[in-house]
């Protein structure tokens, strides 16, 4: 185990206005602790939990770790797939079937070396025991979106409670495929468990649209939860400089990116509108940006005045964020861990209840959070 540091919290209002915009003011601040169960990770991008004693994290390098009881094994497990590790590719998400039990089928994201060159995003599944993934094979692959660009793979991934599985694809750097539904690229996708494409997707009938996609318009989401209410998926996602947003995507629905969005282009003018008819607003949007990452929502009695609450990663203000909602409203915002200054890349909790964190770099870590005594 390693050492457990004592940080502040910094908690904001949110002032919402019409728009969703949102005023942050300094309000009070109180006391956690992080304890360090393993460092020694390179660029760990995510965390899975196939039994109590034994979890996986997925290194963006290629590499599937284990760890035992909290100790980081010496040996990766064999059976990953070859990946585009460049950029911001390489092995991504990961998760275990709902019936992973009986099946012992553990999902991972990942981007898929294309045939002419560059990569795209895709997701599969292997049989996993005992430090081995067998017989791996992908369930989809986005080929349309294949680029030789190595930016806003998405990949996040999340099963719901009737089965379907969930994956998120950037726009890979390129707007405007964000728009075109013909196109997988800059989407949430619904697949059956197989990648076989449920008859009531939104778009299904519809000729030459990619009938996989749930919603579109979405820059590049790399958080994906499931509402603990609503059942229902909500992601975070990376705007340009400034823009990040909070969505619930429905089916059929256009989340914008880029004819509407907070964000500006990274040397300074505005990309577009704010909000346009026919187009979603998000539920809630950071400028500054923060670029969420991972996200989990607190079920969990270990934090009794945090039920409900939506956590989030962030990798440039380099801290964990937690915002309460009114329904769909976000009301509070809490800003953790920020005396770390680490890029937080993936929250879970855990089967014991406490919150799990991986930090983005080279000398990655994991961190258990706890309320302080």
């Amino acid at each position: 185990m390693r050492p457990v540091t004592t940080v502040l919290l910094t908690t904001l209002t949110l002032s919402a206005c019409a728009d969703n915009a949102a005023t942050l003011a300094p309000k009070s601040n109180d006391a956690i602790t992080a304890s360090e169960i393993t460092d020694g990770l390179h660029h760990p991008w995510a965390l899975a939990f196939v039994s109590g004693s034994e979890w996986l994290i997925t290194e963006r390098r290629g590499t599937l770790q284990r760890l035992i009881d909290g100790d980081l094994q010496d040996t990766p497990v064999s059976g990953v797939p070859t990946v585009v590790a460049s950029g911001q590719g390489g092995l991504l998400d990961m998760a275990t079937h709902p019936d992973f039990a009986s099946n012992q089928r553990l999902y991972l994201s990942y981007a898929k070396p294309c045939e002419d060159g560059g990569g795209t995003t895709a997701v599969g599944y292997g049989i996993y025991k005992d430090g081995t993934l067998d017989a791996f094979r992908d369930v989809y692959v986005a080929e349309k979106a294949c680029t030789n660009t190595a930016k806003h793979f998405g990949g996040r991934i999340l099963f719901d409670n009737e089965g379907y599985l969930f994956l998120t694809i950037g726009d890979r750097g390129q707007r405007d495929r964000a728009q075109d539904t013909s196109d997988p690229a800059g989407s949430v996708l619904r697949l059956h468990d197989d990648g076989r494409i449920p008859a009531d997707n939104p778009l299904a009938g519809q000729a030459g649209k990619a009938t996989e996609i749930w919603s579109w318009g979405h820059r590049n989401p790399q958080g994906l939860a499931l509402h603990p209410q609503t059942g229902k998926p909500w992601l975070n996602e990376h705007g340009p400089r400034g823009g990040d947003e909070i969505n619930a995507p429905e089916p059929g629905i256009n989340y914008g990116w880029p004819v509407i969005t907070y964000g500006r282009e990274y040397y300074g003018p505005s990309i577009g509108n704010t909000e346009k008819k026919g187009y979603a607003q998000p539920l809630l949007h950071w400028t500054p940006s923060i670029a969420p990452s991972g996200m989990a929502f607190i079920t969990s009695n270990r934090y009794p005045d945090w039920q409900g609450d939506v956590v989030n990663g962030a990798l440039k203000l380099a801290h964990l964020n937690k915002v309460t909602f009114d329904g769909t409203t976000p009301t509070r915002e809490v800003r953790l861990l920020q005396d770390r200054n680490e890029r937080i890349r993936d929250v879970r909790q855990g089967p014991d209840g406490y919150l799990y964190l991986l930090t983005d770099s080279n000398n990655g870590k994991l961190l258990r959070l706890e309320p302080a005594e």
